[in-house]
């Protein structure tokens, strides 16, 4: 499907600082941020075949013949969720050009007048069980090392508290209050702060990693240099994906990601029967439907059912 080539036009008062992209950016978390700077710059590319970018691309020149080829482009290529957060993205961008009085009112509201996409995919990803958890934390426990500690603690708090990954780099030394056992988790996805809890056992490895570690103010996880020492600074996220990574490989696991542990969190609070709304505030899920996403029992009723059944031949 082609889409008409939007004119490229430059406003030269249009300044950095006043750029739609960078003030809907803006109010973004860190996680958010990169997702939706790549959607973005996705659309830019197939709006200017290929010519702009996301900081180049005149967004104030955009109607609704052009967003809606957009969405039925999306729609042919994404699953509804992705396309209806992809869509978010480009409305958000266009109310910035509104503000900024690069569009007017009339054109801002026929130009964003897009439907949302109907239908829904099954989750990506995979559960991890125990005993692949209790292999991750055993590849770290025997490297007896500052980051064989720190990322025992990593695997804990994504596995036992449900941190996003974004989350858990941006946790600092105060997030931590060692009395009541829990971390707060500031500015998380939708710019929502929360209060999660250390699961047991979890605790045990980052009390571990605090005496290591130091009480100096900065980042909670840090790296580790290659003489062990700890450096106080924030993990990148790519670290996080790296450290897992290579631990998943040495532990002999199937491949993972980082959102996988945080499914595995989810899923088992439901299975063990804790209720939806719960589970939901402390994943931090805006929707509670998003939460119910994970509930495996379901798919156990079904598969038991099934089993009810005999096919003779």
């Amino acid at each position: 499907m082609t889409i008409s080539l939007v004119p490229i036009t430059t406003d030269p008062s249009l300044s950095g600082q006043s750029h739609p992209v960078l003030i809907y950016l803006a109010r973004l978390s860190p996680g958010s941020r990169r997702t939706l700077s790549e959607a973005l710059e996705l659309l830019a590319r197939w709006s200017s075949q290929g010519r702009l970018g996301l900081w180049e691309f005149p967004w104030w020149e955009l109607r609704y013949p052009h967003t809606a080829a957009l969405r039925s482009r999306l729609a042919t290529q994404y699953a509804p969720a992705t396309v209806n957060k992809q869509l978010a993205a480009l409305r958000g961008v266009l109310r910035e050009c509104w503000r900024l009085g690069l569009l007017t009112a009339e054109d801002y509201h026929r130009t964003i007048d897009l439907p949302t996409v109907k239908g829904q995919r099954l989750l990506r990803g995979r559960v991890l069980s125990e005993d692949e958890i209790n292999q991750l934390l055993a590849v770290c426990q025997r490297e007896h090392s500052p980051a064989g500690c720190r990322d025992a603690t990593l695997v804990g708090l994504l596995a036992g508290s449900g941190l996003r990954r974004a989350e858990v780099v941006a946790l600092q030394m105060q997030d931590y209050e060692p009395t009541e056992n829990r971390l707060r988790v500031r500015a998380g996805k939708g710019n929502k702060d929360r209060l999660v809890y250390v699961a047991p056992g979890a605790d045990v490895w980052l009390e571990r990693w605090l005496q290591l570690r130091g009480t100096q103010s900065g980042a909670l996880l840090c790296p580790v240099n290659r003489w062990g020492q700890v450096v106080v600074r924030a993990l990148t996220e790519q670290a996080v994906l790296h450290i897992l990574t290579k631990r998943g490989r040495q532990a002999g696991i199937a491949a993972f990601s980082p959102h996988d542990l945080r499914r595995t969190f989810i899923s088992n609070l439901l299975d063990a029967g804790v209720d939806v709304a719960t589970v939901q505030k402390l994943a931090g899920h805006a929707n509670v439907q998003t939460t119910v996403r994970y509930d495996r029992r379901d798919e156990r009723a079904k598969r038991a059912a099934v089993t009810r059944l005999q096919i003779r031949f």
